[in-house]
């Protein structure tokens, strides 16, 4: 299978969310520079993305809005339900559960797992919080697909070793470390600080540049 650029998923993710707000309000048919224009790219970017998956749309007439969001979740698997656990029942992987989002793009969570005593028996709409110790045959007999990992950095790689000695190949991680994981395991990691940087350095880069700017007089003058 060809592989994929990471960036390009992620602008595929895009598109899909853009076409189904579109679809909800009843567009039909958009075109490339409309729907580059919604996901903040370029047409040209859209219809190279596009095409890495077939062909799609007619000139002069544009995309199907319904079946470009059929192909697309096609495309980034969507047309199943993802069984996921969450291990680490702290403030972060309270938000993660209570995230909506994840469960109308078709990623159930069906297992809480927690090291604490506190937390442990606590029930999340209809899920209990079991035991980290339960971990390995939890995910086993709900036959899990994806893990939510957001425990402490320190705990992390070993719960992404019982993880994955259990059989699970895609691991979220959300803990502020590198994770080592084995070939044919798919782990991405959502590290927090690393965005707050980089929208620290964007924004410090334009405040030096717009101090910096010339003012059209030199100093001789």
């Amino acid at each position: 299978m060809k592989k994929v650029a990471e960036p390009t998923v992620a602008r595929l993710s895009v598109y899909l969310r853009v076409l189904v707000e579109l679809l909800d309000s009843g567009v039909t048919t958009i075109s490339s520079d409309e729907l580059a224009r919604r996901s903040g790219t370029t047409a040209a970017q859209v219809r190279k993305d596009l095409s890495a998956f077939g062909t799609f749309g007619k000139r002069g007439l544009g995309y199907s809005v319904q079946e470009l969001v059929d192909a697309l979740r096609s495309i980034l698997g969507l047309q199943r339900t993802w069984r996921v656990a969450l291990v680490g029942a702290g403030k972060i992987g309270q938000a993660l559960y209570g995230y909506q989002d994840f469960r109308r793009q078709g990623f159930h969570i069906e297992a809480v797992f927690d090291s604490d005593p506190a937390k442990i028996g606590q029930r999340w709409d209809g899920v209990v919080v079991q035991s980290e110790r339960e971990l390995e045959a939890g995910l086993a007999e709900r036959a899990i697909d994806i893990v939510i990992v957001a425990v402490p950095a320190s705990a992390a790689q070993e719960v992404v070793d019982r993880v994955v000695r259990a059989g699970v190949r895609g691991i979220l991680n959300f803990a502020p470390v590198q994770l080592r994981v084995p070939p044919g395991v798919a782990l991405k990691n959502v590290n927090m600080a690393v965005e707050m940087e980089g929208l620290s350095f964007a924004l410090a880069r334009g405040a030096a540049g717009r101090r910096g700017a010339p003012t059209g007089r030199t100093a001789e003058e």
